[in-house]
């Protein structure tokens, strides 16, 4: 019926034709082609343990290297915690001519001492006392075991001595 009108309308024959094939056409496709796609919903189990594999894979290779640089960057923040607190120690030391003691501490660089020997030209050398990266105070003394004043962190263990993560940071390194 939609030849007829095309007919009807159309004044050339060519057209016509054209027309009548593309009806046929469709129809043809329409019978061929299925109603619906089937569509995937999911992940199938297989799929789920490959990934599940190949993140453990990855995980098992990255995870170590990740531990031991946490490790290592303690250390380095130890050592310029230390390096910082003696730069420190040296502008008290122009200041003042002589370190704090070891009864004044690490804390006469961020509070005057009320200890003998006050320091007459004392100003806040640091905002702040940082702790050592496993959460300790570092150790001062004057004088010092290794040198003129000694400035460390125990290590991992907090214990004097030891090796590796357990060894100690100081200024004499």
């Amino acid at each position: 019926m939609a030849a007829i009108m095309i007919e009807a309308i159309s004044p050339s024959p060519h057209l016509r034709l054209a027309t009548t094939r593309q009806i046929q056409k469709t129809r043809f496709m329409k019978k061929t082609v299925s109603p619906t796609p089937r569509k995937r919903r999911g992940f199938t189990l297989i799929e789920l343990m490959v990934v599940l594999v190949i993140i453990g894979v990855l995980a098992a290779l990255i995870v170590p290297n990740v531990l031991d640089r946490a490790d290592d960057a303690r250390g380095t923040a130890a050592r310029t915690d230390v390096n910082n607190i003696v730069q420190a120690l040296k502008l008290y030391r122009l200041d003042n001519q002589r370190y704090p003691t070891s009864e004044q501490g690490l804390e006469a660089l961020v509070r005057k001492p009320g200890a003998t020997p006050i320091p007459g030209n004392w100003r806040p050398y640091l905002e702040k006392l940082p702790n050592d990266p496993w959460g300790r105070p570092y150790q001062y003394l004057n004088p010092g075991v290794k040198g003129e004043i000694d400035v460390m962190s125990l290590g991992a263990d907090g214990k004097a001595g030891g090796e590796g993560n357990d060894a100690d940071i100081g200024s004499w390194q």
